[in-house]
């Protein structure tokens, strides 16, 4: 039983690593891409924000358990099966998408506009000023919203457990539920709330890291 208990710990940190990964490589220009491209911001385009803003919303509006089962044939598409560690990460990412841009543009919307005033005061490009005036000063709220969304990863993963998707949600719905053994439904939910803290406390780290002028202790 400990065996399998590792095993679906390895399984839980591979899923959300990944889909974390991914979903932050995607989401994040996405997220920039929404926020700058707004009315009056540097690469104003209120078409193609519009677009990308109902986008993200419909994203953002479909719960996981659907969308798990929905999107199994792109699954199968990308992995070549709908069962398994490997195939959840494609709807875990797919949720977290949404999730990780709209929290990426609300990082960018706290950046004081003063700094793209000043950005093009100085004749800075578009580009530039996204790279040296607005991502320095929002990288922290960034990582932050990817913590975040790393949670709720956790929490995803867990339920993804139900259909086939192994992980700690596997092991507890098939001893835990089904074999009414109820030691190994605690120890499951013990090891999820330390990943949770270990993530937390990951994320807290780089962020006041990234804090300027706020000092590690």
């Amino acid at each position: 039983m400990s065996h399998e208990i590792i095993i679906a710990c390895v399984q839980t940190f591979y899923m959300v690593f990944m889909s974390v990964l991914v979903s932050s490589i995607i989401g994040i220009p996405l997220g920039i891409w929404l926020e700058t491209s707004k009315p009056g911001n540097v690469l104003e385009n209120a078409y193609c924000h519009r677009i990308l803003d109902i986008i993200i919303n419909i994203g953002r509006s479909i719960p996981f358990i659907i969308l798990l089962i929905a999107i199994i044939p792109f699954t199968r598409l990308i992995v070549g099966t709908s069962i398994g560690t490997t195939a959840t990460i494609v709807p875990l990412t797919v949720g977290a998408i949404p999730f990780v841009a709209r929290l990426t543009e609300t990082s960018l919307m706290e950046v004081p506009k003063g700094l793209i005033e000043t950005g093009l005061a100085m004749g800075a490009t578009s580009g530039q000023i996204i790279t040296r005036f607005l991502l320095p000063e929002a990288w922290p709220g960034i990582i932050s919203g990817i913590t975040i969304t790393a949670i709720a990863l956790v929490n995803y993963s867990a339920m993804a457990g139900a259909v086939g998707g192994g992980g700690l949600g596997d092991v507890a719905i098939r001893y835990g539920y089904q074999r009414f053994q109820t030691g190994v439904m605690v120890i499951t939910i013990v090891i999820l709330v330390i990943f949770v803290q270990l993530i937390q406390f990951t994320g807290d780290f780089f962020t006041k890291k990234l804090n300027r002028g706020e000092k590690l202790k």
